[in-house]
């Protein structure tokens, strides 16, 4: 009797998978890593084949401490946006743009102007800059058109995945918001979006499902994977999405702070106002469930910072508690040094800015390992703060703060946090609880048996400071004081090229 749901959740820079019991519990878990390429400055690629590599290797783990003939299926999450071009027969064209690549900014440009940004969040609740995979699929079919190829179709990373496992190609509404061309209200592909976008015939997008969407493990992935054919696989949602179910994130008011190579933060609402959504630049995604939105701001480089942080110091790149435990060596404001934290370069959160660059100001003689790991700590605390206010704002409610990752592991990263915003902050006993890939399990519980697990326990960890928020509201000030003092700098120097 199958007793057993796996969730598989593929990240940017590897894939995790559980098998959850009915009651919640994670059975067992495995992990495979993939590599990110970077061809040139801005550019992240990834060869989609390597996913599915990384899927095999995890299969093989979890199913040697628990056997496929206890597996009720599988469920998918993925992050977004990461487009996979296919051709004219289906197979891989070339390799996958990620969510870190911004060569498309130019053609995103050109979308917002010809719509107009006001348009575009009304209709599909995002402002659209180089990261979606409408401008990456501009881009390709640009360059393409001068050697006389374009794409046939174009997917998202876990759609494609999807359709690898059982041949029909799918999205959700949640993956279904990182092309850039998703209708919130119709629950369709924006055809102006697309004839905007592309001359001619535009690339075929995959058709839109809900996230419980369950097709049966085809015989050639069966085959691929040692998996009985017929195994159900459940579509499943965007890892952000996932991650606040992961996380037991559902009432209004409520945010997900997931931290990993990017910074994910995702607040609760009841309600979308596109008026609202313009004034503030969060993302809104369908959680399908309630009539419930999510609210999202990503911070492009927050681990990325961490481990371009931790290599110039000599630390330890697989322990991220390393850079952090260097941080409490000094006091917030980190003997006045300022580090904005914009390394993507850009920035997605509440900001918007693909021009921003990470800078470091007010270094001296005296300044010291203790300093610089503290002011990352610091610059990353406030634009965290100044999201979570927005959120706030939004939802017109005020929960507890939910985190997950490596972030959360650190008693100074959690207290920082609470006494910046004023919140609670909370975090799952289990430190390395892997919210997105239990999410995607607990959805293939959903879809499968009419099921929903429990979430994992959530304990305190951190309260605010009262008496801490006047020193957090003086760094604001002065982070404030120092982006304005180099924005201009920056902006000229990206329309220099």
């Amino acid at each position: 009797m199958p007793d057993l749901a796996i969730g598989l959740d593929f990240g940017t820079s590897g894939l995790k998978g559980v098998a959850v019991a009915r009651d919640g519990s994670i059975v067992v878990r495995a992990r495979a890593d993939y590599p990110t390429d970077r061809p040139e400055p801005g550019r992240a690629e990834q060869d989609p084949h390597s996913w599915f590599g990384a899927l095999r290797e995890v299969i093989d783990r979890l199913g040697a401490e628990a056997q496929p003939e206890r597996w009720l299926g599988l469920g998918l999450s993925a992050m977004i946006p990461t487009l996979v071009a296919l051709d004219g027969r289906g197979a891989v064209d070339g390799p996958a743009i990620t969510w870190e690549d911004d060569r498309a900014e130019a053609q995103a440009a050109r979308l917002r102007a010809t719509l107009g940004i006001e348009r575009l969040i009304a209709t599909t609740g995002q402002r659209l800059d180089g990261r979606y995979l409408v401008p990456m699929a501009m881009w390709l079919g640009e360059r393409a058109a001068r050697k006389g190829g374009k794409p046939a179709r174009i997917v998202a990373a876990k759609d494609w995945l999807f359709e690898r496992l059982t041949g029909i190609s799918a999205t959700d509404p949640g993956t279904a918001t990182g092309f850039g061309c998703y209708d919130l209200e119709r629950g369709e592909w924006d055809e102006a979006v697309l004839r905007a976008a592309f001359v001619g015939r535009p690339p075929r997008l995959p058709h839109i499902r809900p996230s419980t969407t369950t097709a049966a493990l085809s015989a050639d992935a069966a085959t691929a994977t040692g998996l009985p054919a017929g195994l159900p696989v459940v579509l499943g949602s965007a890892d952000s999405v996932l991650a606040a179910r992961g996380l037991g994130v559902c009432a209004a008011g409520g945010v997900a702070f997931v931290s990993g190579t990017s910074t994910a933060i995702l607040g609760v609402s009841g309600s979308f106002s596109p008026a609202a959504a313009a004034e503030h630049p969060y993302l809104v995604t369908p959680l399908e469930r309630d009539g419930a939105w999510g609210l999202e701001m990503d911070l492009v480089s927050t681990g990325g910072a961490v481990g371009w942080l931790t290599g110039i110091l000599g630390l330890p790149r697989s322990d991220e508690g390393a850079l952090w435990r260097l941080a409490e060596k000094a006091p917030a404001g980190a003997h006045d040094l300022v580090l904005l934290p914009y390394l993507g370069p850009g920035e997605q959160g509440a900001l918007w800015d693909p021009n921003l660059r990470g800078t470091l100001a007010g270094l001296t003689l005296a300044t010291s390992q203790a300093d610089l790991a503290r002011a990352l700590l610091d610059g990353t605390i406030l634009e965290s703060r100044r999201c979570i206010a927005v959120l706030e704002g939004a939802s017109g409610a005020s929960g507890p703060i939910v985190m997950t990752g490596p972030a959360a592991r650190s008693p100074v990263f959690r207290q920082a946090l609470a006494d910046a915003t004023g919140r609670l902050v909370r975090r799952p006993s289990d430190p390395d609880h892997p919210a997105s890939a239990w999410g995607a399990a607990s959805l293939a519980w959903e879809a499968l048996a009419g099921h929903t697990p429990a979430p994992p326990e959530i304990v305190v960890g951190a309260r605010p400071d009262v008496a801490a928020r006047p020193v957090w509201d003086g760094l604001m000030e002065r982070h404030e004081r120092a982006r304005a003092a180099t924005a201009t700098l920056w902006r000229t120097g990206a329309e220099l090229g």
